[in-house]
């Protein structure tokens, strides 16, 4: 279960770079969690690269591994949907919700200016959603998948790891990334059902923030946890605010503090993210 990420970027990242990485595991931490019980937190860490050598950024993201049978039997982090009945949305529910869509701006090439920048001041809302497993695929199709895999590619890969394919209803051995989009599975695995993926939830925090600080600024930091599933049929909506703003050498850098929450305002994500904003001066 991906739980979150912390990255850092130190230059400006160009169309048509190349970059190279290097990732190796950083820890792995022993918890108790309310999902499933006894979890172990998987640490890694990778650094980016260009041609020349230069870092361009580093981050380490982590998971849960947990114990899929204790996850569904004794976690008690869901317990408070079971039996719910599915919701349906009105046409003027999701009217409001898809407002937020409509008045979404990118500030682009129009820059955003230290100077004009107050503690406190708000981000606008940013939608997010309603979650469908179309969604969660889209997603997918662009971040790849370990596991992913058909016909002659997913015989070769069960093959040589037998753990990988995890037999359906049908006895047929299938990849464990199809929680995303089988309610069955998923649920077999503690969740509420088919649910997004989690690095996309951290895209979608720092998205909040280069809409607003414009093409000129810089996203130097971004620390986010996930702390739910967003499960097919949620809305999200990405609140944010300025919290800080300071000088530290020649860089001019905003502070800020995200929330993202579901239509019952139960609390999915928050980041802690840091931007260099260009200076008048």
């Amino acid at each position: 279960m991906f739980a979150g990420c912390d990255f850092k970027w130190f230059e400006p990242i160009t169309r048509n770079s190349e970059i190279k990485t290097e990732a190796y595991l950083k820890d792995l931490i022993e918890h108790e969690t309310s999902f499933a019980g006894r979890s172990i937190q998987q640490i890694y860490h990778v650094d980016f690269f260009d041609n020349s050598g230069k870092t361009l950024a580093s981050g380490d993201s982590w998971c849960f591994r947990t114990d899929r049978d204790a996850a569904r039997e004794e976690g008690t982090k869901y317990s408070d949907l079971k039996g719910k009945k599915i919701r349906r949305y009105s046409e003027e529910e999701l009217a409001v919700h898809n407002s937020l869509y409509q008045d979404e701006r990118i500030r682009g090439s129009d820059p955003r200016y230290f100077e004009d920048v107050e503690i406190g001041q708000k981000l606008p809302k940013m939608a997010k959603g309603p979650m469908t497993v179309t969604g969660f695929i889209c997603f997918a199709q662009g971040w790849g998948g370990l596991y992913i895999r058909a016909n002659k590619l997913a015989w070769q890969m069960q093959t040589r790891h037998p753990a990988t394919g995890i037999k359906n209803k049908r006895g047929i051995p299938d990849c464990p990334e199809r929680v995303h989009w089988e309610e069955e599975f998923a649920r077999k695995v503690g969740a509420p059902g088919e649910y997004d993926y989690g690095p996309e939830r951290c895209s979608w925090l720092s998205h909040s923030i280069t809409n607003w600080i414009g093409d000129a600024g810089m996203l130097t930091s971004l620390y986010s946890e996930v702390r739910r599933h967003n499960p097919v049929g949620d809305l999200l909506v990405i609140e944010g605010s300025v919290v800080n703003k300071r000088r530290v050498g020649k860089q001019r850098l905003v502070d800020f503090e995200l929330v993202a929450k579901n239509q019952d305002d139960e609390l999915s994500a928050t980041a802690k993210a840091t931007a260099s904003l260009p200076t008048r001066e």
